[in-house]
Formats: C-alpha cells, sequence, structure tokens
C-alpha cells in the first residue's frame, strides 16, 4: 500500500449474480468515483447506479460521500415487497374466534 491510498470494498448480490472487489483508492475518493473504479455498472448489467441506492456498512449515503479505509460501498436492490406487509402477512392471527377452533 503506497503513502496516502487506502483499501476499500464494492459490493453488489442479486439472486443470480455476486459482485465484490477491493480497490486501492487515493485519500479523499468519494463512493461514486469507487464505483466507477470498481466498473460494477460495465460488469453487472442489471446495475443502474442512476437509480439503485448506495452505502456504506447498511447506512444509505449519498454519491459524494469521501470514503475511508476499509468501507465496503454495497450497491442496494429496490424492494419488491414492503417489509411491514410481508411481516403482517406472516404474523399468526391473534383472531381469539381462529384459536378456539383448534382446542376441543
Amino acid at each position: 500500500m503506497t503513502v496516502g491510498t487506502f483499501t476499500v470494498e464494492v459490493c453488489y448480490a442479486s439472486d443470480a449474480v455476486q459482485f465484490r472487489r477491493a480497490l486501492q483508492v487515493p485519500a479523499g475518493t468519494t463512493i461514486e468515483q469507487a464505483l466507477a473504479l470498481s466498473g460494477v455498472a460495465q460488469e453487472v448489467a442489471e446495475v443502474d447506479l442512476s437509480t439503485m441506492q448506495v452505502g456504506v456498512y447498511g447506512k444509505k449515503k449519498p454519491l459524494d460521500t469521501p470514503l475511508r479505509a476499509r468501507d465496503r460501498v454495497e450497491i442496494y436492490r429496490p424492494l419488491i415487497a414492503d417489509p411491514k406487509k410481508a411481516r403482517r402477512r406472516r404474523k399468526p392471527s391473534s383472531d381469539p374466534a381462529a384459536a378456539s377452533t383448534t382446542s376441543a
């Protein structure tokens, strides 16, 4: 590692594709610059950086965010289901009438 550079990682995952690349970048590199250096948009057809959100370690960040050593830049896919609605569908019914049909 040369002076003034550090390692970051760019990650993207879907059902079909896993992309993970470690990069040596100079101090002051932004998320947008790291994404460009990684080549993810060219290698993974489904990645559209103009519409997808990005972040560092699970926290959404703007593209102009400067990176620090050992940051992991993540590209987030759009949600296909609302997590709150999905949780409500999985939750067992609290209706007493439904519970009484099983006891006899």
